[in-house]
């Protein structure tokens, strides 16, 4: 692990230096008559760099290298945007007199938020980042004085570029040698994060905070610039700027999610759609189209801002204000009709960017010091605790948790719903005589119906909510197709039969999401419901017969009914009580509950999970658990009729009888006199194991308090026995005794491989589920005949993971020892399993025995009809 953190902090100074080589080169080399390296080359080499800087930036994220990944991911964003810039000039787009007014905004916000990043990292003595950020700083700037002033020349900025690579040669340099020592020589500055450094990170997602709040600086710079008159206007040259802030929000969305920070995720979610939207006006400025902003929309988005400022108050009373900001300029948006391009949007912009400057720096100094700055953390708290009848719910992750497994996501409904109301209310403005095009309705519904809507459906599906993620799919398509078709100027001559058919598909499929929602709860049911009234709108205005006012009023049902869902989502997932009703399921059938009823699904890798399954089969139940094949059916051999139940509930076939797990050979003490030493001797040394041994039945199995229910395990002449190679298993086992297991699957059906599938083939059947994701392995364990082991032979019933050469293998060094006069040596450990680890190389070259399910190497006692053929 340290080595590939390892690797990605050095792919990420030496992309720096990289870049900085480029640039330093090009400068130098570069004269006010000709560029050395022309600007679509410069271009297309600073995004490959971009890219390297923001995988390794999100890598060294994810392993909390918070300040070097900020420093990554903010470098990254200048150079993909400025690579764009060049690439535009190279290809004629823009003219080489623009690229002044083009890169000065962008220039100009990277200026302050990396003079701002490099002051904290000398605060907290980071030497080597202090150097890089404060370096590409001042090389911006000196880029800045260059651009404005011809005369000024680019040799101040290739300096500030030289630094930056003799830092990196200085980080190589230590790398290496700190290689070459093993560790023992390592310059300062070089080495990984130390333990006690890591105790400082504060929060674990403040890097990609940092990051949104600095892509908040250069949209802000980039809008105020042309007010302040140090560019004349919003152009395309601006373009990529605006949609680089907005892609890398995207992005520090996902991260938001894996944090479990839904309020994160969602507010700056709603800012990517802000910066795609000031993008596509820019855009419009190329095709000398003014845009007009419909009234609905931001209006409406500056509520969505509002409430979720308020909500954001419970992480710190500074973050709800600065959200707030966010809401007045959607007002701004809202009071003029040229959106963007008008006075009052910038004014706003320049309280935004003077905002977030001081935000960057309280959230980057808060995330390496000890000495935090006071942001109001708690006010919420302590305000909520006044208020009778409101309970504030405590965030941590298992309140994301789904009801049937484990995951790493946090909840995306808050998101998913408020574009949905977002995209209700934009295409609600009518067009009327303008270029479809020029109002502003396509970006507010391809990005925020659409693109934002397939991202909370990912993360949906990644989070095993199978529902949500079809729903907000399926909506995020249709609000794309849609948008483009209707406003993108691709209307036209489509109109009619062909996107009828589409739509008719799209309502077809929906009709399915409505049906699915009577099972979940009244909300979801409502929202389907109402969107295929949307759906018929749009068939309507296909076939040219929409009545008049229609449209407006289902899409404002809709959003209505989305905001409502918005709300309860917040609300509930921010308090514990009241809680905002969503309904329960309008219809229930069998094994079908909307999850409000499904047993403990609890994750496998927590000790106090195994014990909570533990004491369920004391108690009598029957549980599903993870082993080192596949999910696997148990019960306590000590209570009779959760034995008896399991049987039952499997519907097993007399010719499949369940078999009894061991955690450990010791556990054979007290019958350890009924058993050949030769035979205990092959156990201790083929187990732990995916080997299963039949042995022959006796009276030693009434110490396991089986009861009546000992007929259900094996056949009247023979038992299977297995001690399992997997650490949750046995645990479980040691708490429990041990246990009669069968395979988690009715008789007939395939093995159960995950443990979503545990409750989807047994339902409520089952009174627990260890969680440990999909099995390590699809092949059923190998069952070695052991009833005839006294005359030096052993055979096979089935070939499964461990290899029968390998088995022979033990087998024959075991009879090797007792030839030799070496017994059983006391239940000594003195064979280690890794004598039997799983080798894929062998399994492969017994594949053919394995399918044929049988090749004993000597006769078996057992009857065929008898053996027991098992499935784990």
């Amino acid at each position: 692990m340290a080595h590939r953190h390892s690797l990605h902090e050095s792919v990420g100074i030496l992309g720096i230096s990289g870049g900085s080589l480029l640039l330093l080169v090009n400068d130098y080399a570069s004269s006010p008559v000709k560029d050395f390296i022309p600007h679509t080359a410069l271009g297309i080499l600073l995004l490959i760099i971009a890219v390297l800087l923001a995988y390794a930036g999100i890598c060294r994220s994810l392993s909390h290298a918070q300040l070097f990944s900020s420093v990554c991911l903010t470098v990254s964003a200048l150079w993909c945007g400025s690579g764009l810039v060049h690439i535009l000039v190279g290809q004629g787009v823009l003219q080489p007199s623009e690229l002044r007014a083009s890169l000065v905004p962008g220039l100009a916000a990277f200026t302050l938020a990396l003079l701002v990043i490099g002051g904290v990292a000398i605060a907290v003595k980071k030497a080597v980042l202090f150097l890089i950020a404060f370096c590409i700083s001042l090389a911006c700037a000196h880029q800045i004085a260059g651009l404005s002033a011809v005369g000024f020349g680019q040799s101040a900025t290739a300096a500030n570029y030289l630094l930056v690579c003799l830092v990196g040669v200085y980080f190589g340099f230590g790398k290496l040698l700190s290689i070459i020592t093993h560790g023992k020589v390592e310059p300062p500055g070089t080495g990984l994060k130390k333990k006690s450094e890591l105790e400082t990170e504060q929060n674990q997602c403040s890097d990609a905070v940092s990051v949104c709040l600095v892509m908040n600086l250069l949209s802000a710079s980039v809008l105020a610039c042309p007010l302040l008159g140090v560019v004349p206007r919003l152009s395309v040259g601006h373009v990529p700027w605006l949609w680089t802030a907005g892609v890398f929000q995207l992005g520090m969305c996902v991260l938001f999610y894996r944090a479990m920070d839904t309020l994160a995720a969602t507010f700056y979610g709603f800012t990517a759609i802000l910066r795609f939207a000031e993008g596509y006006s820019a855009l419009l400025s190329f095709y000398s189209i003014q845009p007009f902003s419909p009234v609905p929309f931001p209006a409406v988005f500056s509520v969505l801002f509002s409430i979720l400022a308020v909500f954001s108050c419970q992480k710190s009373l500074v973050e709800g204000l600065y959200q707030l900001f966010f809401a007045a300029y959607c007002i701004a948006i809202a009071a003029q009709p040229q959106g963007f391009f008008q006075g009052g949007t910038r004014g706003v912009q320049g309280a935004i960017f003077v905002l977030s400057a001081g935000m960057l720096l309280i959230t980057t100094f808060n995330m390496v010091s000890t000495t935090l700055i006071p942001t109001g953390q708690g006010c919420f708290k302590a305000l909520v605790a006044r208020i009778q009848g409101l309970t504030l719910r405590a965030h941590d992750k298992e309140l994301h948790a789904p009801h049937l497994g484990y995951s790493k996501y946090a909840d995306a409904e808050v998101l998913g719903h408020a574009c949905s109301v977002l995209a209700a209310f934009a295409v609600t403005a009518t067009v009327g005589d303008r270029n479809p095009l020029s109002v502003l309705v396509l970006p507010w519904v391809v990005v925020a119906g659409g693109g934002l809507q397939l991202l909370c459906g990912s993360v949906a599906f990644a989070r095993g909510k199978t529902f949500e993620s079809t729903v907000f799919t399926l909506y995020g398509v249709m609000w794309a197709v849609w948008g483009l078709t209707r406003y993108g100027g691709l209307y036209g001559e489509t109109r009619g039969f062909h996107v009828a058919v589409g739509i008719i598909s799209f309502m077809l499929f929906n009709c399915l999401v409505t049906v699915a929602a009577l099972f979940l709860n009244v909300a979801w049911f409502v929202y389907a419901l109402t969107f295929q009234l949307i759906l018929i709108s749009f068939l309507l205005d296909a076939v040219g017969s929409l009545p008049y006012g229609y449209d407006i009023g289902v899409t404002i049902i809709f959003g209505l009914v989305s905001f409502y869902c918005f709300l309860a989502h917040i609300f509930n997932s921010s308090f514990q009580s009241p809680q905002m009703p969503l309904g329960k399921p309008l219809v229930k059938l069998s094994g079908v509950e909307g999850g409000a009823d499904v047993c403990p699904h609890v994750p496998a890798r927590k000790a106090s999970s195994v014990q909570q399954i533990a004491e369920i089969m004391k108690n009598g139940g029957i549980c599903g658990m993870p082993t080192d094949t596949v999910y696997v059916l148990v019960a306590a051999c000590n209570r009779p009729d959760a034995v008896i139940k399991a049987y039952k509930v499997k519907k097993q076939a007399e010719d499949r009888p369940m078999s009894l797990w061991i955690s450990s050979i010791k556990q054979l003490e007290p019958v350890r006199h009924l058993l050949s030493p030769l035979l205990l001797d092959f156990m201790e040394a083929a187990w732990p194991s995916s080997i299963s041994m039949v042995i022959l039945r006796g009276p030693w199995m009434d110490t396991f308090g089986l009861g009546d229910a000992a007929k259900h395990i094996g056949t009247p002449q023979s038992i299977a026995i297995r001690n399992p190679d997997c650490s949750v298993a046995t645990h479980l086992i040691n708490m429990v005794g041990p246990i009669a297991v069968t395979s988690a699957n009715p008789t007939g059906e395939a093995d159960t491989t995950h443990h979503n599938q545990v409750y989807a083939k047994l339902g409520k059947k089952v009174d627990g589920v260890l969680c440990d994701g999909p099995s390590p392995e699809n092949i059923a364990s190998t069952v070695v005949d052991c009833t005839k082991i006294e005359t030096g032979h052993i055979g096979f019933f089935r070939v499964g993971l461990i290899p029968k050469s390998k088995v022979l293998q033990i087998f024959e060094e075991v009879q090797m020892r007792h030839r030799h006069g070496q017994t059983n040596p006391a239940f000594e450990d003195d064979v280690h399993p890794s004598d039997i680890q799983r080798d894929k190389s062998f399994v492969m070259e017994d594949a053919a025995e394995s399918g044929r399910g049988s090749g004993n190497s000597t006769p078996s006692t057992v009857a065929p009809e008898q053996s027991p053929v098992l499935r784990n």
